[in-house]
């Protein structure tokens, strides 16, 4: 996705000062049940990384609290966490997440 209006854009040009243009946002990854622990989130993220990398992008993310799983994904891959971030949703409904960035661009 584009860096637009995403916390952890924000949150990573606070503490970078890189341009919102270099920035590309990794969203709404999701596996199947039936899917997971086949290594097929390690792929999807292996593959959007190189695709940052090849076009010169600095990726960011955020992910709910309680997606256990897919955190320590993001930080076996290497991953850093950058700061906390709140979803909204429904009817005024909120939950904890937290943003990372992937360090290589």
């Amino acid at each position: 996705m584009k860096a637009e209006g995403e916390k952890a854009v924000t949150l990573w040009q606070q503490q970078s000062g890189e341009a919102e243009s270099g920035i590309g946002v990794l969203a709404r990854l999701f596996v199947v049940r039936s899917a997971r622990k086949h290594t097929v989130g390690e792929s999807l993220m292996r593959a959007a990384m190189d695709y940052a990398k090849e076009n010169g992008l600095r990726l960011v993310l955020d992910v709910m609290e309680k997606d256990k799983a897919a955190i320590r994904l993001y930080e076996r891959l290497g991953w850093q966490f950058i700061g906390g971030a709140t979803h909204q949703f429904g009817d005024g409904q909120q939950i904890p997440a937290k943003c990372y960035v992937w360090p290589a661009s």
